[in-house]
């Protein structure tokens, strides 16, 4: 079984030695407590004393903001010269260069010197119930072990080992264990096949694969070991598998392989760590496009750990002492951010969630945060989307007293989604935090919160950019919208910490992809709209915005209108060239259980609400009923692959390797030929 058994925080987020302190004093629950505080080390700055006055400083002296945050948030072996160096037209974006920290000291050390008995990690393990908890001093041990093995087999500063493992201690302890030492990691979804996984080896070039013999999900067991045989035998670079073992079934070794907990046990609990310049690699992290291989984006070193530290605690209202569960993947950005870096970095204690929303029954969330006493609970709407359909029972059988914050990731959350969120996981006292961010931003960019006490939250809306971001609109032209209620691509004008350096092995795509669409000017992919308050709402990808006879209409903006029907589950709206109004919409809907309806009158119902809720011109042309939706292992729904097979271009699917469910694409295909006929035209 696994080997491991069974913030140091200042009073501020950070603070300065020169003349002047000013202090945010609030907290997101309106009671009085130093959340914040910020050093105006340039020229005297008035006003800094309420949210709005911060972020106006935050955006307008951003060398101050963010060189007082890094010299007092985080641990320097050297102090930085400088505070960026940052060109987005160039794609050129440094930050605190000069410096020299390690990531594993920030997260572990320094909090081992206060508080070593602390829990930092409970691993959530799939069977409810059997949870593992781990100390400060503890994961310092094993990380320390593990690092002094790494080093031995040969891994120096600068390569990048590949990590294939489900969220568990051993996961974390081989990301801590790897920026200790100085090598950077690329951890690859324990969901992903073979052929997947063998392409981000190949590309990240990894001499080291960290996996565990099995992985339990849901009650079943996956064959990972299995699959990284499978996949290293198209990846030369490969010299040494290390594995876990996460269940006590037997797994083959080979010659190559390293049994990770027993020659752990032979290496020292102390490893000197490496001293890091602050743009030095961290981590690769692979994503998916509709076209071409995945790109690994790259982060580094100290703005991601001050971005992710920040953003963690000013946006869930994290104290010392909470208990914090991000139930995502560690295979995904929101896992690095959320469920490792940035609450280790604050001294927090995190959750490891291994299983699914449903194991064994729909109530298992909520289980979890009565017996750990989570505090804030940070999931995704499509989760929350599908435990809705099992009504509130589930809900209200568990006492979710201790939860202070909710938050939502991954995807424009849906109003009705929301509004069963705030109202029944967080009897209405919860402020639901809609986070809007990418893995190319590093960590949250738009969120409610922080905000000042009591500012209102407007469902389904990310609304406010986070200290530092300065979003903009840009319309067609390129040019930038200054007014509010309006529509446009969502860029953001100025650099921050937190952001991807480039494309590994690729920076002229970086620049192709971020750089160029509005030189100047960092390009998110999405739409946005802000509304008349200033306030920002996410419309979707920009190629999910459909433009029908001239009007501009969000998928997401009609998803929540279907969504909003009593027989609805979840929906998903893509559009499709017309040769009329140049593009129409086709919409896809799940059915909740025991949905008893005539499609035909379902049909007319729901074309109905579109009408009353939106316009007319924003019917679907076509509505088509389906069992489930093809979606990514993180909960995705794939649209691209929708947008496809409406528009019968079954060659050009992609890369499917992200797919949980590849059947779901047959399925769709099938539904929508007996739908519109083998003779639609394309």
């Amino acid at each position: 079984m696994m080997w491991l058994p069974c913030g140091c925080t200042s009073k501020y987020l950070f603070t300065s030695l020169s003349r002047r302190i000013v202090k945010y004093y609030h907290d997101f629950s309106g009671k009085s407590s130093n959340v914040l505080a910020c050093m105006p080390e340039a020229a005297s700055f008035e006003g800094v004393w309420d949210h709005s006055g911060l972020y106006e400083f935050s955006v307008g002296h951003t060398d101050s903001f963010w060189g007082a945050a890094a010299r007092h948030r985080l641990t320097w072996i050297s102090p930085f010269r400088s505070v960026q160096d940052c060109d987005l037209r160039r794609g050129t974006i440094r930050w605190f260069e000069g410096g020299k920290l390690n990531v594993s000291v920030n997260c572990l050390d320094r909090h081992v010197h206060t508080f070593p008995d602390r829990v930092a990690l409970i691993w959530e393990r799939d069977e409810p119930g059997t949870e593992v908890k781990v100390t400060y001093r503890q994961l310092l041990e094993a990380t320390c072990r593990l690092g002094n093995l790494l080093r031995r087999h040969g891994v120096n500063r600068g390569d990048c080992v590949t990590i294939y493992m489900p969220p568990c201690p051993a996961a974390v302890v081989s990301m801590l264990a790897c920026a200790r030492i100085g090598a950077a990691h690329s951890v690859v979804f324990a969901g992903f096949s073979a052929e997947a996984l063998a392409d981000r080896i190949r590309d990240a070039q990894s001499r080291i694969v960290i996996t565990v013999n099995q992985g339990v999900r849901g009650g079943k067991v996956t064959e990972l070991k299995q699959t990284v045989d499978l996949a290293i035998q198209s990846c030369p670079s490969v010299q040494k598998v290390f594995v876990a073992m996460r269940t006590e079934s037997p797994v083959v070794m080979t010659a190559r392989d390293i049994a990770m907990e027993e020659e752990m046990q032979t290496e020292d609990v102390v490893c000197e760590p490496a001293a890091m310049d602050s743009e030095d690699v961290l981590f690769l992290l692979y994503t998916s496009g509709s076209t071409g291989k995945p790109k690994g984006l790259v982060h580094t070193q100290a703005g991601y750990l001050l971005y992710a530290s920040l953003t963690h605690r000013c946006v869930f209202n994290y104290h010392d002492e909470d208990v914090f569960g991000c139930v995502a993947d560690i295979g995904w950005i929101t896992g690095h951010s959320y469920s490792v870096y940035g609450p280790l970095a604050n001294g927090g204690t995190t959750v490891l969630f291994e299983s699914t929303p449903i194991y064994p029954d729909p109530g298992r969330y909520w289980e979890m945060v009565q017996r750990l006493k989570i505090n804030q609970f940070y999931g995704a709407p499509t989760a929350i989307r599908l435990l809705l359909k099992y009504g509130d029972h589930w809900v209200h059988k568990y006492d979710r007293s201790t939860l202070k914050t909710l938050g939502s990731v991954g995807e424009p959350i849906n109003t009705e989604a929301w509004e069963w969120y705030h109202r029944v996981v967080g009897d209405g006292r919860c402020p639901v935090v809609d986070t809007w961010w990418q893995t190319e931003t590093g960590g949250i960019c738009i969120a409610p919160r922080p905000s000042a006490p009591n500012a209102e939250i407007v469902p389904g809306m990310a609304m406010r950019p986070f200290f530092g971001i300065r979003p903009v609109l840009m319309d067609s032209e390129g040019k930038v919208l200054t007014s509010n209620n309006t529509s446009g691509a969502l860029c953001i004008a100025q650099p921050w910490p937190g952001m991807a350096r480039t494309i590994h092995n690729n920076h002229q795509r970086f620049i192709e992809t971020y750089c160029q669409p509005y030189p100047g000017y960092f390009f998110t992919g999405d739409g946005a709209y802000r509304s008349k308050e200033g306030y920002y709402q996410i419309i979707g990808r920009l190629d999910d915005v459909i433009n029908v006879s001239g009007h501009r209409i969000g998928t997401a903006e009609l998803e929540d209108v279907l969504n909003q029907s009593p027989m609805v589950a979840e929906s998903a709206v893509i559009g499709y060239s017309h040769e009329v109004k140049g593009q129409a919409v086709y919409a896809f809907v799940v059915l909740k259980k025991e949905v008893d309806v005539q499609e035909a009158d379902l049909v007319r119902q729901l074309k109905d609400m579109v009408s009353k809720n939106i316009a007319k011109y924003a019917c679907p042309d076509f509505i088509q009923c389906v069992q489930r939706l093809p979606k990514t292992r993180s909960g995705k729904i794939m649209r691209r692959v929708l947008r496809k097979v409406v528009e019968r271009d079954l060659d050009g699917l992609g890369d499917l390797s992200t797919l949980d469910n590849p059947a779901a694409v047959q399925e769709v295909i099938q539904g929508h030929r007996d739908l519109c006929g083998e003779e639609q035209q394309r």
